[in-house]
């Protein structure tokens, strides 16, 4: 286990990691547990996640695994309480877990009702939870996993001749979640809790030759993100290296926002 002592580690910090064996999760879980945290991931898919935490463990890193529903309050309360009960604290919360029930525009509105029980209210559920422990304790960091999409809307050139889809929820999330970052940082500031969101563009996840090379081109950088690009970002923000750093949407998109 790392035992660096400067201002970028995150040594015996009580960090809570949401989603931690997905498409952002597995990269996050590895680089978390790497720099030091005391790491609890949650989801529903427990074995999923007790497979990603054996791994960790292996290496000497401590990572610890609960169940968690975003979309069931009790679920979010139990959480929290038993993590308050097993380590007394809860330094960062990591809001990364997210539901993509809805495919396309026209799909039935239960589907978007689903996704706002996990995206929406359990993410504001949970933050809050959290947060109010933060309040208590006068310090501590919440970091939400956006994405540009919640910048910017649908680039549908991208997915032309693709199975690939942009549905509207995922959109309307995202974009919450910025200003739901910053009314949070403005609540929890004067105790010492800071708030700030991450904003990632696309990842590799074995897409269309098509559509890597279009997308690609709409970046600076000329690639998609890979497993070790947003965990640096989320680091630091966690860490006290960032201890001046509140309310904020950082875009970690390879320039894409920008060009």
């Amino acid at each position: 286990m790392s035992t660096s002592t400067n201002e970028f580690s995150l040594n015996e910090k009580v960090v809570l990691l949401t989603g931690g064996a997905g498409l952002f999760g597995t990269g996050l879980t590895r680089y978390l547990a790497r720099h030091g945290a005391r790491l609890i991931i949650a989801s529903r898919d427990t074995d999923a996640l007790d497979k990603q935490a054996s791994e960790e463990r292996a290496k000497g890193d401590e990572v610890e695994v609960e169940y968690l529903d975003l979309a069931d309050p009790a679920s979010i309360e139990t959480l929290t309480a038993s993590v308050l009960t097993k380590h007394g604290r809860i330094d960062g919360l990591v809001n990364n877990a997210v539901s993509r029930p809805m495919r396309k525009l026209d799909d039935p509105s239960e589907t978007w009702v689903e996704s706002m029980k996990v995206n929406a209210t359990g993410l504001f559920l949970l933050t809050r939870a959290v947060g109010n422990e933060m309040q208590k304790q006068k310090g501590g960091s919440i970091v939400n996993i956006g994405s540009m999409q919640g910048m910017v809307g649908p680039n549908n050139f991208l997915y032309e001749g693709t199975d690939m889809t942009s549905p509207p929820d995922y959109y309307f999330h995202k974009g919450g979640m910025i200003n739901l970052t910053r009314y949070f940082a403005s609540i929890y500031g004067p105790d010492g809790v800071r708030v700030n969101c991450l904003s990632p563009g696309g990842f590799f996840n074995n897409q269309s030759p098509d559509f890597l090379e279009r997308y690609n081109k709409m970046t600076m950088l000329g690639r998609m993100a890979g497993d070790n690009d947003l965990g640096g970002a989320v680091v630091f923000l966690l860490s006290d290296a960032s201890s001046y750093i509140t309310g904020v949407n950082l875009p970690v998109d390879g320039g894409y926002t920008a060009k």
